[in-house]
């Protein structure tokens, strides 16, 4: 199937969407990007998801993150639906979706991402897709990318908190370790020398030794 790798150009694909047609470069601008892809609308996990993300929004503009979800049916179907996934966190709905669905009815950038799940299908018999996140940066190139399967449904927060370490480690030469959160401490990358860092990090770095001996377990603050 076909799809796309890290650190490859994002394709700059065509799309009608809930706002009208868009091409995904221009939409972006110089951005970043978040695109999520849902199985259908009218469905439950999908409908939670997509409310999580309405109620995240602001935390994704604070990031400079422009979102854009998708989902297999059409733009008719999308609007409908977005009443039901604002009225999910309210007594009814409240406001528009901040953000643009595609409308994939014919599942030709489902098929170009490779994001159809083999194992989930309609009542037609037809592959549904998967729960993919691509977070594109503003060059446009594939950051990150996560695939669930249908019956599973994603962490939003957690989304948010790798965008935190990629706009991070795209500034700075360090990496961000396991559970890392803004604000902690982060690691000197492999590459750099002590003398470097030094130079890079007034605040100097802490080592963690370890039974091997080896040194290659620096910390430092971002």
């Amino acid at each position: 199937m076909p799809g796309i790798l890290l650190g490859d150009v994002f394709p700059n694909f065509d799309a009608e969407t809930t706002i009208g047609k868009i091409k995904f470069h221009e939409f972006l601008g110089n951005s970043w990007g978040i695109l999520f892809s849902h199985p259908r609308d009218f469905t439950p996990v999908c409908t939670t998801e997509l409310a999580r993300a309405a109620k995240l929004h602001d935390e994704f503009k604070k990031r400079d993150v422009k979102m854009i979800a998708l989902s297999i049916d059409s733009v008719e179907d999308h609007r409908k639906w977005s009443e039901d996934i604002m009225s999910f966190n309210q007594d009814k709905a409240c406001c528009p979706m901040p953000f643009p669905i595609i409308a994939d009815d014919k599942r030709e950038l489902s098929v170009l991402l490779g994001m159809l799940d083999p194992d989930e299908r309609d009542k037609d018999g037809m592959p549904l897709t998967a729960r993919c996140v691509f977070v594109v940066g503003p060059d446009k190139r594939l950051k990150l990318s996560i695939l669930y399967p249908a019956t599973t449904g994603r962490n939003f927060d957690e989304i948010l908190r790798a965008i935190d370490s990629l706009q991070l480690t795209a500034t700075k030469k360090v990496a961000t370790p396991v559970d890392w959160k803004p604000g902690e401490e982060v690691m000197v990358i492999p590459s750099l020398s002590d003398e470097d860092a030094n130079k890079l990090f007034p605040a100097g770095f802490t080592l963690k030794e370890v039974p091997s001996g080896k040194k290659y377990i620096r910390y430092t603050k971002p």
